[in-house]
């Protein structure tokens, strides 16, 4: 039950929500303790939380899960997307429950602690899924205190003091700082992840604006020799590797931002004719570098339920995927070029979800065709590109 004032916690409450237009929910918290400001979003996917709690493309995000019991898996460190720089903190309806599966190391708070990952539960996950829906997606904090204590009015000003993610590059903070060669493969039980030969294989130069690490592993299962640079790389800096193709990865924040240093690099490329492949905010730049513009979606798309279908170009046969999505941008498919083609559609708004440039080997798309967390519709993809390359 609400307390009379709803800024005083009621009995038994350790953790709270608090909206930049001044709601509270009160709750139970877990995870690690502090607090922690970001956009409110939520993710429809019934598995899979720990990949989404650490897919860099979170940066800045709380993300409510819709399915009510988390964490019955556990937490494991082969089913990192990334070490560091993913959600701020998640919601849930219930108390993560105890996991209950052979691969799990430790429980998902215990896990979360270590993360710095701030959890709150007892919170009606479907009224604030309905509120962002309808809403749009609320900046806000979330806060965990095992003494219950907490000053609103300090939480609140955090909350209306965020500018949010427009406007915001994040791919910066997120990306790696250093080039390497990426060599893990695909996981298989029993023997984990799989490390390839690469030297005979199309090397393929991916920038790294935050990007899953399964992305990786299924362009090595696909083919290819990887090397990763950084988010901010220069043209010359990507073309001294001598790329047969060059992937552009997810990441987080508001690609028309992250674009002022990304998009040129990209622009060169095209003018050099190298293959380029896309996933996500890598799908957005590719959108922005060929004249297209990008918008903040009302609540954005993330779960592993999302149907895309091919509409155009080389995907033009009308097939139906079922894919994974985590974005809250998308390239507006009005504002397409002569020469660019759009590929890939939602069904459920009719966003774009892909495009392709005619007369070169450059295409990109809006969903996470690594399956992780997700179906696997979509890994054709991946072989697509390589298989093109030299």
């Amino acid at each position: 039950m609400a307390p009379a004032n709803p800024s005083v916690a009621p009995s038994g409450a350790t953790g709270v929500l608090v909206l930049a237009d001044g709601t509270i929910l009160w709750g139970v918290g877990y995870g690690a303790a502090g607090a922690a400001v970001g956009e409110i979003c939520f993710n429809t996917s019934m598995t899979g939380y720990q990949e989404i709690l650490t897919d860099p493309s979170y940066a800045g995000q709380v993300v409510t899960f819709t399915f009510p019991h988390i964490g019955n898996v556990g937490a494991n460190p082969e089913d990192m997307e990334r070490g560091v720089h993913g959600a701020v903190g998640c919601i849930t309806r219930e108390l993560p429950t105890s996991p209950s599966n052979f691969r799990s190391v430790q429980t998902l708070p215990e896990w979360m602690t270590e993360q710095g990952v701030i959890g709150l539960a007892g919170i009606d996950t479907r009224a604030l899924t309905r509120r962002i829906r309808d809403a749009g997606a609320p900046n806000g904090v979330i806060a965990h205190s095992a003494d219950g204590k907490f000053d609103i009015d300090e939480l609140l000003a955090m909350a209306r003091g965020w500018a949010g993610l427009e406007g915001m590059d994040l791919a910066k903070a997120v990306s790696r700082t250093d080039t390497g060669d990426w060599t893990g493969g695909a996981w298989t039980l029993g023997h984990g992840y799989a490390t390839e030969d690469g030297a005979e294989r199309p090397h393929v130069v991916a920038i790294d604006y935050g990007a899953k690490d399964n992305i990786f592993r299924n362009l090595v299962k696909a083919g290819a020799r990887v090397t990763v640079v950084p988010a901010t790389a220069s043209l010359d800096e990507v073309l001294s590797h001598q790329p047969a193709g060059v992937f552009l990865s997810n990441g987080p924040g508001d690609p028309a931002a992250t674009g002022d240093y990304a998009v040129p690099v990209i622009q060169g490329l095209l003018d050099r004719d190298i293959p380029l492949f896309g996933i996500c905010l890598g799908h957005q730049m590719l959108g922005i570098a060929v004249g297209a513009k990008t918008v903040k979606m009302h609540q954005g798309h993330r779960g592993a339920n999302h149907p895309v279908q091919r509409v155009g170009g080389d995907f033009g046969d009308g097939v139906v995927e079922i894919t994974s999505m985590n974005h809250g941008f998308a390239v507006d498919a009005s504002t397409l070029p002569a020469g660019v083609v759009e590929t890939h559609k939602s069904l459920f708004d009719g966003s774009n979800c892909g495009i392709a440039i005619t007369g070169k080997q450059a295409f990109s798309v809006q969903y996470h065709p690594e399956a992780s967390p997700g179906p696997q519709d979509s890994f054709y993809l991946f072989e697509k590109f390589v298989g093109a390359l030299n």
